[in-house]
């Protein structure tokens, strides 16, 4: 049988040895009218294999609510049609800077701490998972005429536990499902990692940034022989909102890609081309060393990734740089890289003159509103991915106290009485001013990504602990949550009242922009503040005047020409226009 197989020393396909050249794409980052392009950009930088995660949580938003499974299929298909072999790392947590890691909101809302582990309920979740994603890889294996070359079991496992009868038992799934070609894992080169995430017979391969060789020695302590490979050669590195923009430079990244090839092993690009993090679907980390127990860290929209292939999937010095050094292991010339994709014709700005008052949008895209003892958490009311407003009266009479929330996530816009008191936070749990009694407190929490990485994945969004006046917990405290996918059904977004001008305040900006000849573009929210913005239906993400990031890419086949519906959901103050560049 034909096919693809680890040796002793080297990977081999048809019995020949190979160097595994391969780049980090995530198919649900790139618009799917822009993988082709993608791919082939990958193929001209000296690269011979793709390699993708796939997030749970996008593709179940629901228990046994399935969106669009076959969308890592047609990518796999677009990797193939490219020349290129693939990797597939099918989680079922992958960090990746994504939303919890990949794992849904509503199971880790109700296994918690079990998740990750041997633990019968979530295992349970994981292998019907399984059964309905892994069709999508089995039947594009290499010996069966896919790009499919090697899947991989969990992800940096031992950069989180030590439960080897659970990872066991995923490989034992990944095989019952009819995964015949190499499992591998993938872990940090530290003896901890090695130890808690490797499986025996299983090939393992370590992730860096640089100094390939002491990565490679430790590997190597653990795994004598097998061929050795960097499965995620971090080249460049992601952003938080409020932090400064991370670059690393080309003539760098390059010489650590050298330094890897020259250990005669394969490498994967992380990230060849890393996209845009679509619809909120950003993660979080927390600072706070090894315990991750600090502050909140919020990932921007934009997975540019300062990657080889920017965000617009367009070259940069250090796609030069890294094609430079590939081509010195490639058996034939390398392609030329293609042309590059149509971008926005002239520049153009629209007035969002429609405005609706945030209370409108939940009366009719928000869920009923009820009462609770205590504040729901964003798992109990079935939020993944956008707000809820949390609403108490203060009992009275009583005379002004300081009022704060316990175990607040992750940011609180509130009102008392109708009028802005105020936003709290983790680190600013109290409100400046006190409160009097029966006073009406409205608090509007916006989930800012889940943590992706780290002891802390997996934690309840939204008020976890209890709003408190003085040392009283408040009860009776009303609900009402607003899911960003209830954007997705656009009749209903236009059903939505006008109430005039915005004038700055807080709520959903409705308006068109007339665009002539549609292609890649930037959009600015000049005077804005916070929030998301859809253009045709289609959800940018998240904008934040918080920076580094200033504004969102918008791919080519969301603009047409004409007329084009643009829908911006402002959390704090709006502005007046928006320009598109």
């Amino acid at each position: 049988m034909n096919g693809f197989r680890v040796g002793e020393d080297d990977f081999e396909v048809d019995g020949r040895p190979v160097r595994l050249l391969s780049g980090a794409m995530h198919y649900f980052r790139v618009h799917e009218a822009q993988w082709g392009h993608r791919l082939a950009m990958l193929r001209a930088m000296g690269l011979n294999c793709v390699e993708t995660y796939v997030p749970w949580n996008l593709h179940e938003p629901r228990p046994g609510v399935y969106r669009d499974v076959e969308a890592l299929g047609r990518f796999l298909d677009a990797a193939h049609e490219a020349g290129l072999w693939a990797i597939v790392r099918p989680g079922p947590y992958i960090c990746a800077e994504w939303e919890n890691g990949g794992l849904p909101h509503w199971l880790t809302g109700a296994v918690g701490a079990r998740a990750r582990t041997r633990d019968e309920e979530y295992v349970g979740h994981v292998s019907r998972w399984f059964r309905r994603l892994l069709p999508q890889v089995v039947e594009r294996q290499r010996h069966r005429g896919g790009p499919v070359i090697m899947v991989q079991v969990e992800n940096e496992y031992g950069s989180y536990g030590s439960d080897g009868v659970y990872l066991r038992r995923l490989a034992d799934l990944l095989l019952a499902a009819g995964v015949e070609v190499p499992l591998f894992t993938s872990d940090g080169p530290e003896d901890h990692m090695l130890t808690g995430g490797s499986i025996p017979g299983v090939l393992a391969t370590a992730n860096f940034g640089s100094g390939a060789r002491a990565g490679f020695g430790t590997l190597r302590g653990h795994r004598p022989k097998g061929p050795l490979m960097c499965m995620e050669f971090w080249c460049g590195w992601f952003d938080h909102w409020g932090a400064e923009h991370v670059v690393r430079g080309a003539e760098d990244a390059a010489a650590a890609l050298r330094e890897i090839l020259e250990c005669g092993a394969s490498v994967n690009l992380y990230m060849a081309h890393g996209g845009t993090n679509f619809a909120g679907w950003a993660g979080a980390n927390r600072g706070g060393g090894a315990l991750h127990d600090g502050e909140l860290q919020p990932d921007v929209t934009s997975y540019d990734y300062d990657a080889p292939v920017d965000e617009f999937g367009r070259v940069t010095p250090k796609f030069w740089a890294f094609r430079k050094v590939l081509a010195e292991y490639a058996s034939t010339a390398l392609p030329e890289p293609p042309a590059p994709l149509p971008s926005l014709g002239e520049p153009v700005s629209a007035a969002l003159s429609e405005w609706a008052p945030l209370d409108a949008v939940l009366d009719v895209l928000g869920s009923p509103e009820a009462e609770h003892a205590v504040p729901p958490t964003f798992e109990e009311l079935d939020v993944d991915r956008g707000l809820v407003r949390y609403a108490v009266t203060v009992p009275g009479p009583r005379e002004p106290y300081p009022l704060s929330v316990r175990g607040l996530r992750d940011r609180a816009v509130v009102y008392v009485d109708g009028e802005r008191a105020g936003v709290l936070t983790e680190g600013t749990p109290t409100l400046l001013d006190p409160v009097a009694g029966h006073a009406r407190v409205e608090l509007w929490v916006e989930s800012l990504g889940r943590v992706n990485y780290g002891p802390r994945t997996g934690e309840s969004k939204g008020i976890t602990g209890g709003i408190l006046h003085e040392r009283q917990y408040l009860h009776g405290v009303r609900a009402r949550a607003l899911r960003l996918d209830a954007f997705d059904v656009a009749s209903a977004v236009r059903a939505v009242p006008v109430a005039g001008s915005g004038k700055g305040r807080p709520g959903l900006y409705r308006g068109t922009v007339e665009v002539s000849s549609p292609g890649d573009a930037s959009l600015a929210l000049p005077g804005w503040t916070r929030g998301f913005v859809w253009v045709n239906g289609f959800n940018l993400g998240r904008y934040w005047s918080a920076g580094p990031q200033t504004t969102l890419y918008v791919p080519g086949p969301v603009l047409r020409a004409g007329a084009n519906e643009v829908w911006v959901l402002e959390l704090e103050e709006g502005g007046e226009t928006v320009q598109f560049a």
